[in-house]
């Protein structure tokens, strides 16, 4: 049977010791436990020291202590067979935990992977009490499936890092980028009010020289015109000079 461990911990296949007392140690108290022993049929009980063994290669702890409130707890491994109704309830208690703890249900979830690790760790510690060698090799598929995720895990955190300092780049070159647009913007402003000036320029010098010509046509016509009406006085003199003569 499963019980609440350390840390909220519900899949680790211990089971709270009997307590014998208190005593005082170093200015707390502490709970004094003993382990409890598991009776099993000759017919069905494993041998204890290849479980034993067996259980501590699938990285079960016979005995696991923690403080907690100031008081001193002892675990043993449960070895006793499960039924289908300790599977049932390990289901429920996954269920209950992964609400309670507000597990994704996608995605990356630490907390998801951390029951789904635990239970099968559960399931792992069942197997072995039925039949070392399964659960012996059921440890090599789960160590393996470690490997694989944490190469996963590397590769994935490896792929952020490279995302951001790729991102970094980009908004370093993005800000290199917006300096260069802006004094580009600037020059262009300037370039604008220089050729602003120069056609203002260009627009009055038009003017001048259209003003200019304008006095210097009046002028060749009053000249040209000035020339006509000498030259016809001029013309009427020599009539009348060559009809006197005549």
């Amino acid at each position: 049977m499963y019980i609440t461990g350390r840390n909220s911990s519900f899949l680790n296949g211990y089971r709270r010791q009997r307590v014998l007392g208190m005593r005082a140690s170093g200015g707390s108290l502490y709970l004094i436990t003993t382990p409890r022993k598991v009776l099993l049929s000759s017919s069905s009980a494993p041998d204890s020291s290849k479980l034993g063994f067996s259980l501590l290669a699938a990285g079960f702890s016979l005995d696991l202590e923690w403080e907690e409130a100031q008081k001193l707890w002892v675990q043993e491994v449960s070895t006793a067979p499960s039924t289908r109704r300790d599977v049932v309830q390990l289901q429920e208690q996954l269920d209950r935990q992964l609400q309670q703890r507000q597990a994704r249900e996608t995605g990356l979830c630490p907390v998801r992977r951390e029951l789904y690790t635990q239970c099968f760790d559960e399931l792992i510690r069942q197997t072995t009490v039925s039949c070392a060698e399964r659960g012996l090799l059921l440890l090599r598929v789960r160590d393996e499936l470690q490997l694989t995720l944490s190469a996963y895990q590397a590769l994935y955190e490896s792929s952020v890092a490279f995302g951001v300092r790729k991102a970094l780049k980009a908004e370093q070159g993005k800000a290199h980028l917006e300096k260069r647009i802006a004094e580009l913007e600037e020059e262009k402003e300037e370039l604008e009010k220089q050729v602003s000036e120069e056609k203002a320029k260009c627009e009055a010098i038009e003017r001048q020289e259209t003003e200019r010509r304008e006095i210097e046509e009046k002028k060749h016509s009053e000249e040209v015109l000035f020339l006509k009406r000498t030259n016809q006085q001029l013309k009427a003199q020599l009539e009348c000079i060559i009809a006197a003569k005549n």
